[in-house]
């Protein structure tokens, strides 16, 4: 492994990180991925792969201890690709490295990705009993018409069946992913969509807008897909919106919906700066002022060749700017006096440029720094005003 320069034993270290695997497996690869996966994986394949996630997090935790306290576990994200294409033992492989390593604190979620015909009532059972306490189901739509246009392999009866064995399973926190801005979607199927998630009652639902991805199947197609424009997708954010919170869903992230209590602990570590760590092909991790992730290459990953790509130790002013990019995508936007406890730096002086979008766009009080309704649709453009990316 490379060298760490920014893995520092310091007592301001968290107690807590969040451990992201990902998992490269699919039965097929939908016409707008563009994430790290392969297809026909068989069983030997699968087996070395989860060999090396075992002993690199071993490796990871070795490396830690030598410079200073090591944290436990608060969040586990199977991630991919398609987890539940792993059989129950590799998941208890994994979880079990994790334990042994850094220990997983009670009380922990964890959550698996999971896509309709990639397992069934006996597997989800096996997972629960493991520990597993979250899953997340990608349904994208509720219409089998554009589940075809997006290359699903699954219909709706079929993602009806993983929620109904989910649900006997014993999962009580379940996060289903809705897509928008798909070729020959309207206004009106995604209301129907919507509206026919919102009555099962998902705890969690996260929103993606379709974006064309260089190398997918959909960017080779993209002079023939027939797309909303800007403004029927942006209207389709706002029917979402709507409806979701009629049914009792808030919005805590620009993306994100869910029932009080049932925000997604794993991904708020990203959105408020915390640490995390990433194993398996092209994982990111982020711990101790260094980002750093893991090569494509999936064979390359399972025989330990070049594993870790892009060590960037991050400086003071960069880690304020990144603070506030992502923490600004939370409805509850950001915690002035954690700036100040992290940073040393008030606030409201160093993104002194912010205060002029006040009242309007960004409301500002002694604690908190959030964008309006108003300030959510010019995100970008007010922060690539007020954050300085440059020396």
């Amino acid at each position: 492994m490379k060298e760490f320069r920014g893995f520092v034993g310091k007592e301001g270290r968290p107690k807590n990180v969040g451990i992201y695997v990902h998992v490269p497996f699919c039965l097929s690869k939908c016409h707008y991925c563009d994430f790290c996966s392969v297809t026909g994986a068989d069983g030997s394949k699968k087996d070395a792969y989860v060999s090396r996630i075992c002993s690199e997090i071993g490796d990871f935790a070795d490396k830690i201890k030598q410079t200073g306290e090591l944290p436990q576990t608060d969040t586990v994200y199977f991630g991919g690709g398609t987890p539940t294409l792993m059989s129950a033992g590799q998941f208890a492989r994994i979880l079990e490295a994790v334990e042994s390593n850094f220990g997983i604190s009670a009380g922990a979620e964890i959550t698996a990705e999971c896509n309709p015909r990639s397992i069934g009532l006996e597997g989800l059972s096996d997972l629960r009993g493991l520990g597993v306490n979250r899953l997340s189901i990608g349904m994208q739509s509720i219409h089998d018409s554009e589940l075809r246009v997006l290359g699903r392999i699954h219909g709706s009866g079929d993602f009806l069946e993983t929620y109904g064995a989910a649900r006997k399973a014993g999962f009580d926190n379940i996060s289903v992913d809705l897509m928008y801005g798909i070729p020959n979607q309207t206004r009106e199927t995604l209301k129907k969509s919507v509206e026919g998630l919102a009555m099962l009652a998902p705890e969690h639902i996260s929103s993606y807008a379709l974006t064309v991805e260089e190398g997918t199947n959909f960017h080779r197609r993209r002079d023939s897909l027939d797309l909303p424009d800007e403004d029927t997708v942006s209207d389709m954010y706002d029917d979402m919106g709507e409806i979701l919170a009629k049914y009792g869903y808030h919005k805590y992230e620009i993306s994100n919906f869910s029932k009080k209590g049932r925000e997604s602990r794993h991904n708020l570590k990203y959105w408020t700066y915390g640490n995390y760590l990433g194993f398996g092909s092209a994982a990111h991790s982020y711990f101790d002022g260094v980002r750093f992730a893991h090569s494509r290459d999936i064979d390359a990953y399972i025989e330990g060749k070049c594993t870790i790509i892009d060590v960037e130790p991050i400086g003071k002013r960069e880690a304020m700017n990144e603070y506030v990019m992502l923490g600004m995508r939370l409805s509850e936007g950001i915690d002035i006096l954690d700036f100040k406890a992290r940073f040393g730096e008030d606030f409201l002086c160093i993104f002194d440029k912010i205060k002029q979008y006040s009242l309007d766009f960004v409301e500002i009080t002694d604690k908190k720094c959030r964008f309006t309704e108003k300030g959510t649709f010019v995100s970008n453009s007010i922060l690539s005003d007020v954050l300085d990316f440059g020396e």
